[in-house]
Formats: C-alpha cells, structure tokens, sequence
C-alpha cells in the first residue's frame, strides 16, 4: 500500500464524485463562484490599468526652444533630446505651426482677435515629448532642462503624480481583494469537501488500521479536488467571457464610458483560462488537503 499508483488513485478520486454527486455538485458551484468573483476584480484591474496605461501614453509635456536659434539650429536639438533615457517620441513644432494651432483652437470671435495680425515671432519653436514611463518623469524633465537651447520646460506634474498614485493604489487594492478571495475560497472549499468526507472518516479509519500512509489515503481525495477544481474552472470561464460580453455591450451603449479603454476578451482569454484553471486545480487541491487532514489522526 505504500506504493504510489496514479491510476488507483485517480480512478478513486473520479468514482468518488459520481459517488458523492450532491457535494460534488456543491464544490463545483463554490469553486464557479469563487473563480467568478475573483475573475471579475482582476478583469476590472486590468482594465483600469490599460485605461491608465492610455492616458499616461497621451501624457506629454513641452520643452521651449531659446527665441534666438533659428528653426535649423531648434530641429538640430532633436537627436539629443530623443538620446535621452525614458524619451519615447518627440515632435517638433515651429513657431508658425504653433500659432496656427493656437487659432484653430479659440474659435470664438473675441479670443480669435488677439492672433488676428499675429507674428509668428512672439512664439518659440517646441518640442512635445513623450515618455516611456511616467514615473520617471520628474528626472526625465530636468534632463531635458539640461540640454542647451532649451529655454524652459512646460509640464503637468500634479497629472503625472496623480497617474502614477492611483495606478498604484489600484494595482495594490486589485492584489489584497484577490489575495483575500482566494485565501477565503480555499477555506470554503475546504469545508466543502469536509462535509462530503465527513461520513467516510470510517472508511478513512479502516485504512489506516491496515497499514495505509497518510499519502496512500490523501492522493484520491487530492485528485478528486482537482478534477472538481477543473470542472469548475471550466463552468467559470465560460460564465465569466458571456458575463464580460455583456458589460462590453453596456458600456459600449454608453458614449460617456468611452473614457475606459476596455480590452476584448479574445485578446484575454488565454490568459483568464490558465488563470482559472490554475487556481482551480490549486483551490481543489489544497482544499482536499486541508478538509482530511483532521481525519488522518487516527
């Protein structure tokens, strides 16, 4: 009996959700619900942080060229300014463009009088430059300072700190929420399937008065929790994408969400099955594990 046999065990641990179909049916629904709640809040972290990731995309800031290089001299500072660590684009702008710019955007007849008759001279050639990570803004803006013919920098640093704080704040809340729900599922689980071994204690008893290891009596009931682990990570992945489907549909109803950059679930779904199926093997598993062991001190 010491010997580990694989297909002895699995055999069991199949037969006993057959055997056992009510409390089968029970853990499987525990553990759907579970892998649907905690699909749901890692979906909407991820989400929030692609939405994130956008805007921190769009976000830019502005380096002003000295008034007195002429447009070669400012297109030359280009090479040095895209050297620059952490600088992902930048584009130039001369003082023409920029004055046109100005005028297209104040349409209105009052404001539009103060360009009327405006000399492109009164601006500065410009820089926009983007940046590969927001959260080295901050040096990546003195650096740009740093180099000469670059008058002055024009950049939102309460934007870009209140985009790095809330990505951070979200991921860490994201992480304990999901911490806790697996912590917590486990458990349910566990007492889950406690319930379903609670009346062959006996069975369990009488093994081990025959000589069976721990290990022996554990690998049936360990397999049983995986295959129950996986049939509910399968009943949840296909909830979860028609569940998904239909918030898709919502908010696309909505013109005012167009704000959230929502990612398609066929460009996720790799990803949330061998989420759930992980987890629910690790979910059947070591809830098996936890729900014998008070029968094993015989």
């Amino acid at each position: 009996m010491r010997q580990f046999n694989m297909g002895y065990h699995l055999r069991e641990g199949f037969r006993s959700i057959f055997t056992h179909g009510l409390m089968s049916f029970a853990a499987v629904c525990m553990i759907l619900a579970c892998l649907i709640i905690m699909g749901s809040f890692s979906l909407v972290a991820i989400n929030i942080d692609n939405t994130l990731g956008r805007y921190e995309a769009e976000n830019e800031f502005i380096a002003y060229i000295d008034e007195t290089l002429a447009e070669d001299e400012a297109r030359a500072l280009q090479s040095k300014l895209e050297a620059i660590p952490n600088v992902s684009s930048v584009t130039f702008m001369t003082a023409g463009e920029a004055l046109e710019r100005y005028t297209e955007r104040y349409t209105d007849s009052e404001t539009r009088e103060l360009f009327d008759g405006m000399d492109d001279s009164v601006l500065r050639h410009r820089y926009r430059i983007h940046v590969d990570d927001l959260e080295q803004m901050g040096e990546t803006v003195r650096q740009v300072e740093a180099v000469s013919g670059v008058a002055k920098v024009q950049w939102e640093q309460a934007i870009s700190d209140g985009f790095v704080a809330l990505r951070n704040v979200a991921s860490a809340v994201a992480f304990i929420l999901i911490a806790m729900l697996l912590v917590i599922s486990l458990f349910i689980i566990a007492n889950t399937i406690k319930l379903a071994t609670f009346h062959r204690r006996e069975e369990i008893a009488i093994m081990k008065m025959c000589g069976a290891t721990n290990w022996f009596v554990r690998w049936p009931f360990i397999f049983e929790g995986m295959l129950l682990g996986l049939m509910g990570a399968i009943l949840a992945f296909f909830l979860q994408w028609g569940i998904y489907a239909v918030i898709v549909q919502a908010i696309d109803g909505f013109g005012g969400l167009q704000l959230v950059a929502i990612i398609p679930f066929q460009t996720l779904w790799t990803r949330v099955a061998g989420a759930f199926a992980v987890t629910g093997l690790v979910i059947g598993a070591g809830g098996s594990l936890l729900a014998i062991r008070k029968f094993l001190q015989v």
